[in-house]
């Protein structure tokens, strides 16, 4: 069922931006003059905003899965006392934000997570890879590396949009964005909160489409990336509810003119036609296919809009109508502790969940390098600071207490 009603930014009482609600059983905005009211239930298991949830329930602790490995003894106990449910409650949930470039995603979504009580997921860059979890970033070795191996990042992608390093960039964006949904599914799993992610790597491939299309990358990298996608894609839970916030091409470009990134304006990459890509392949593709697996909510966001009127929207959403028959939310129906158990375990082994990237393809020229091209990198990179040992383990950057340390970054793949 797909309803339609309208807000506004300027007063939420009457009209903010169109809003398109596709996959609630019943929708209502403000009622229309001169009709009938029409009374909300909103059901038990609805997401609730902090102002709705009142006290919360008694739950274990949360498990701290960054410090600690999740072993096949925790999960035999948690299956005993039911611990994995035991940590859920309405809002134990995955939300992403999602919207073209320049659309205000990060501000809302932080607005978003804090007025759900979720943990907010900021957007991936290559930030998550480049800067090592010391602070060092691995972008300063490149004079040191060969060409084929120096850094590659969005800002030079910008200024150079068909270099031989964007393929690998955008394959390596999947990458961070998938190891950030594993972490999100996992932070869900170990504490019962709920996540809201800005981007996520369903629509990744938006991106990589858009390169594609506009002659950035070869036919050859874009079926390295599916096959990425197929090998990997089936090991995620899919998201409860996406958020779209549609702002038109025109806005977009208004928008990256005033926030004035030197790596944006004046870029050859964000040119009309990638940009108008950009938005046909999230409406024609992303959002269809979304849909059927997750509540879905579009946003005129031209204008911008209210945070919590987003959030009355959200609490209408009745999560629980489905069944394991019904696509959607077919991921999120267990049919008990054992199978949430093996679930979360999946998410919280991370070194296992990323190795279903290694998919060998050596037939793509710019996604393969020479072997004395990667012994260099190999040298380089591994005797940057903090990169010899796992987190904790250097004593050049100032870790103490290494022969009797107990704890260590268990999420940490570098």
């Amino acid at each position: 069922m797909i309803g339609i009603a309208k807000s506004s930014s300027a007063a939420a009482s009457s009209n903010m931006s169109g809003v398109f609600r596709i996959g609630v059983r019943l929708v209502k905005g403000t009622p229309v003059a001169g009709s009938p009211a029409a009374p909300f239930v909103i059901a038990a298991r609805n997401i609730s905003g902090k102002t709705l949830r009142g006290s919360k329930l008694s739950k274990p602790k949360p498990f701290p899965y960054l410090e600690k490995q999740y072993t096949a003894w925790n999960a035999c106990m948690d299956v005993f006392r039911k611990n994995t449910t035991s940590r859920f409650d309405e809002n134990t949930k995955v939300v992403v934000v999602d919207g073209p470039i320049a659309a205000g995603k990060s501000a809302f979504a932080k607005e978003l997570a804090a007025e759900l009580e979720m943990k907010y997921f900021p957007e991936v860059t290559m930030d998550n890879w480049y800067i090592n979890p010391y602070g060092y970033d691995m972008r300063q070795l490149d004079p040191k590396l060969p060409g084929t191996m120096q850094s590659f990042d969005v800002t030079k992608f910008h200024q150079n949009p068909t270099h031989r390093n964007v393929a690998s960039f955008q394959v390596r964006m999947l990458v961070e964005r998938f190891s950030q949904y594993a972490d999100a599914l996992a932070h869900l799993f170990s504490t019962g909160e709920g996540v809201v992610l800005d981007r996520s790597v369903y629509s990744d491939f938006v991106f990589m489409e858009a390169m594609f299309r506009n002659g950035y990358v070869s036919k050859g990298a874009r079926s390295v990336y599916y096959d990425l996608v197929k090998n990997t894609f089936c090991d995620l839970m899919k998201p409860h509810l996406v958020i779209y916030l549609d702002v038109p091409v025109n806005v977009v470009k208004d928008r990256i003119k005033k926030r004035a990134n030197p790596a944006e304006v004046g870029s050859k990459a964000l040119t009309d036609q990638y940009l108008k890509d950009i938005e046909t392949i999230y409406k024609q593709q992303y959002l269809k296919d979304i849909s059927t697996h997750a509540e879905l909510l579009i946003y005129d966001w031209s204008d911008y809009g209210e945070t919590e009127v987003v959030v009355e929207d959200i609490e209408r959403i009745d999560f629980d109508r489905f069944d394991k028959d019904d696509p959607k939310m077919r991921d999120w129906v267990l049919e008990n502790e054992e199978d949430w158990t093996e679930a979360r375990c999946r998410y919280m082994n991370k070194p296992d969940l990323m190795n279903s990237l290694n998919v060998p393809r050596f037939d793509v020229p710019e996604l393969t390098v020479s072997p004395d091209d990667f012994k260099a990198w190999y040298d380089v990179w591994y005797s940057a600071p903090g990169m010899q040992f796992r987190k904790g383990y250097n004593e050049e950057c100032g870790d103490t207490g290494i022969l009797t340390k107990m704890k260590a970054d268990f999420r940490n793949t570098l």
